[in-house]
């Protein structure tokens, strides 16, 4: 038996908005496997961001956290995020569980180098430490990014290229050797060919280190290239989970296979390309039932009545669909 990292259950998010209440994560159980790279997929809006960021306690002024547990297992210890103080909270992140923002541009302070962000990182941690050990490890990190340290530790963040401030945020996340670090759509904004070296890059530091890492992004072609498992969510809600090579060749829900089929293809012929059948739903007022039977070309009568469960369909392949139960 795989040993989970992070045992997420029955996880609600919730934002006030003018229209009503949102509800950006419905009741997500979901595992995280030590050693793993886990890819979160889903089109944009449907809670990939959310999730990872009550994940760490962080959520907007207008959302809150209505329900749930995120425990991690670190050294015999069971921790409970949400339950943390604002102290523990403070240490628990980054020391151990980091992330690298959607947004590496608006990640940095403006006004400090580089060089000043892993010292302040280190020191808010750690209390006073010697800056030629921080800029020791710095650099070592830096140059595991493939990055010039005595260059970019001078410089501003206004200075640096998006690859450089992406790959200076990967940097700056294992300054504190974290157990579990989240990738929040680290490759975009990015040229295609940035992309693919950072998600190399990833991929190395992943098999040098083992380190556990969830991975979201939109693009399941980046995903098949890193990830071991890839988990689909769809208006707040987990849909399939399974490993990349099921996914990708035994989808079992609609909406993955729908996902999958609007996929170009080098070899096929973009006739054969599927876009996904009618707009996203109202998030404010999702439809009953499964929120995806609008759209799903088999759906049944129960589909608009009755919310499916996640159940195993076997060998760990998890799927949310009345077509199994």
């Amino acid at each position: 038996m795989e040993e989970a990292l992070v045992n997420i259950r029955g996880l609600t998010v919730e934002f006030r908005i003018p229209r009503g209440i949102l509800r950006a994560v419905d009741n997500v159980d979901l595992d995280i496997y030590k050693g793993e790279v886990l890819g979160l997929a889903g089109e944009s809006g449907c809670g990939k961001s959310v999730l990872a960021h009550a994940m760490l306690k962080i959520v907007d002024p207008n959302g809150y956290i209505k329900s749930g547990k995120v425990i991690f297992n670190l050294e015999g210890e069971k921790i409970d995020v949400l339950s943390l103080s604002k102290e523990a909270l403070r240490k628990f992140r980054w020391s151990k569980a980091a992330i690298v923002f959607q947004g590496a541009m608006n990640s940095f302070n403006p006004l400090i180098r580089i060089g000043d962000h892993f010292i302040d990182t280190v020191e808010d941690h750690k209390g006073h430490v010697s800056k030629t050990s921080v800029f020791e490890t710095a650099s070592r990190l830096l140059k595991e990014v493939r990055l010039d340290a005595n260059q970019v530790l001078r410089m501003f963040q206004h200075e640096m290229s998006g690859g450089m401030k992406q790959r200076s945020l990967i940097a700056l996340s294992f300054i504190l050797s974290p157990n579990f670090i989240i990738l929040d759509e680290p490759t975009s904004a990015l040229d295609v060919l940035t992309q693919k070296f950072i998600v190399k890059l990833l991929r190395d530091i992943h098999e040098k280190t083992g380190l556990t890492m969830l991975f979201i992004t939109h693009d399941l072609a980046v995903l098949a290239e890193i990830a071991d498992r890839i988990a689909i969510m769809y208006l707040g809600n987990i849909v399939e989970v399974a490993d990349t090579e099921s996914i990708f060749y035994d989808p079992k829900h609609p909406y993955t296979e729908a996902l999958i089929k609007a996929i170009p293809s080098i070899t096929g012929s973009l006739e054969d390309l599927r876009p996904l059948p009618g707009p996203v739903p109202d998030p404010v007022n999702p439809p009953s039932g499964c929120k995806f039977h609008p759209r799903c070309p088999k759906r049944m009568d129960i589909c608009a009545k009755v919310k499916p469960k996640l159940v195993d369909v076997g060998g760990g392949h998890m799927v949310a669909c009345h077509l199994y139960d």
